[in-house]
């Protein structure tokens, strides 16, 4: 491990997709979509939504032609660059269904999500699919007077869900859990676990093609109309079409505002010596957050490196993304030094590499699954960063609605949800910059010692419509 007098970056990958994927190797290329095709369902993107539609669509009726087109490769966007959280947080907050659908429904979806963590890993077992899971739960830390207030209000309110499982952790207990520098307090709850992203839609992309379902990569669709692809190669007609897209949705004719592709960016370390490990006490699969307002996530991977992530340039004018995960040198640095503030024993540890991935962000903030059955178009996204556990319910819920299935799962609060667009440019790119440089002055303002939450956090929150 290189000292602090050392540049960390000197030898760091810059974009290639993604560490995950550098770990195991870009996936065999998979033929193009060979011209004008029917199916039965045709599904648009190869990442986690795509491919567990695929799988249970298939374990329900083994017969059924199912067809999924990707324009790169399998996990290519937030399925194979994400943090790796496989938790079971509903994105924007169950409180959101109270008013709406009341207290027991929105028990119901917390518990289901809670029961989607562990159907991921009892199908990664049952399909022999090595991810690197392990089930360790979910740890977020406070380290600013106004954070510990957060976490505190929080834990007092997540003891009214009997589905939350969450304990609060004082100083002590919760640097003994993880060795966080500056800990005030911490919260934990059982339902999460740390997997290996890259090696999950590498897993479920050969587990479906082997239950008979095609993947056509490097064919890009343009449109999705009523039970019909247009794509660069051909037209794909179907029963039933499957909008899998997240954050690069945008791309697609007619749908440049209905999510924001929002960027995260990570970075990952060298694997880290024992001796450091011995010192962060961070032993068991828990997946790490914090409680301040621009957050951070990370993971310590199955090969002892600490993966840390957080937003660098969030968004790109136009509602752009990527092409290979490239990221501004600058957030490197940005995230190296938070990490090196929360874990001084890993300071000077080299950063190998930096990259970037886009996620779907609606106007209100909740994810959503749904079908049109008089057009035979379905959907699912929005995940906001909830993404490794959701698709999974997504992908169980879109087989049901498809197969005509009346289960509990069609029946959650997020089916069939909609909500208004993004603003045109250029409101919604200055709203959104805006948006993460007041979140940044609150952040800055509180680590200075302001004893509570920034009113510029509050007065962000309430512009964007962020919960």
């Amino acid at each position: 491990m290189r000292t602090s007098e050392h540049t960390p970056y000197t030898s760091m990958i810059n974009g290639n997709v993604s560490h995950w994927w550098q770990q195991i190797g870009a996936p065999a290329p998979r033929p193009e979509l060979p011209g004008d095709l029917t199916c039965d369902i045709a599904i648009v993107g190869a990442g986690y939504t795509g491919l567990w539609t695929a799988y249970y669509l298939k374990k329900a009726q083994p017969n059924l032609d199912v067809v999924i087109v990707e324009q790169k490769h399998v996990g290519y966007g937030a399925s194979g660059r994400n943090g790796g959280w496989l938790t079971s947080a509903i994105t924007g907050g169950r409180e959101q269904y109270v008013a709406s659908h009341g207290k027991d429904t929105a028990e119901r979806f917390q518990r289901t999500m809670n029961e989607t963590v562990d159907e991921v890993i009892r199908v990664c077992a049952a399909e022999g699919i090595d991810a690197d899971i392990l089930k360790g739960g979910e740890f977020n830390v406070a380290y600013t007077p106004a954070q510990e207030k957060r976490i505190r209000a929080y834990a007092a309110s997540e003891a009214q869900w009997e589905s939350s499982g969450l304990r609060l952790l004082e100083a002590d207990e919760a640097k003994a859990k993880i060795n966080v520098s500056g800990t005030r307090a911490a919260v934990w709850h059982p339902n999460a676990a740390r997997v290996q992203p890259a090696k999950l839609a590498a897993g479920l992309a050969r587990v479906v093609e082997g239950m008979g379902v095609r993947i056509f990569e490097r064919t890009t669709v343009s449109e999705i109309r009523p039970r019909t692809l247009l794509t660069d190669r051909g037209t794909v007609r179907a029963e039933y079409v499957v909008r899998a897209t997240e954050g690069f949705t945008a791309q697609l004719k007619g749908l440049k505002r209905l999510w924001l592709p929002m960027n995260s960016s990570l970075i990952v370390t060298e694997p880290l010596a024992p001796a450091v490990w011995d010192e962060l006490n961070w032993n068991n699969g828990e997946v790490m957050g914090d409680l301040a307002h621009v957050y951070m996530y990370a993971q310590r991977t199955a090969d002892d490196r600490i993966a840390f992530g957080g937003r660098g340039v969030p968004y790109r004018f136009g509602s752009k993304v990527d092409n290979d995960g490239s990221t501004q040198e600058r957030t490197a640095r940005t995230l190296a030094d938070l990490l090196y503030r929360f874990f001084p024993q890993a300071d000077g540890a080299a950063i190998d590499h930096l990259w970037s991935g886009v996620l779907g962000v609606p106007r209100d903030w909740a994810a959503t699954v749904g079908l049109d059955p008089a057009t035979g178009m379905a959907w699912g996204g929005g995940y906001v960063g909830t993404g490794v556990t959701s698709t999974n319910l997504a992908g169980r819920t879109l087989s049901d609605l498809i197969l005509r299935q009346r289960t509990e799962l069609v029946d959650l609060p997020w089916v069939n949800h909609r909500v208004r667009k993004w603003e045109p440019e250029p409101l919604r790119w200055v709203a959104t910059k805006g948006l993460y440089v007041a979140y940044g002055m609150a952040d800055n303002s509180e680590y200075k010692g302001r004893q509570a939450t920034s009113p510029i956090a509050h007065m962000a929150n309430l512009i964007t419509g962020k919960p």
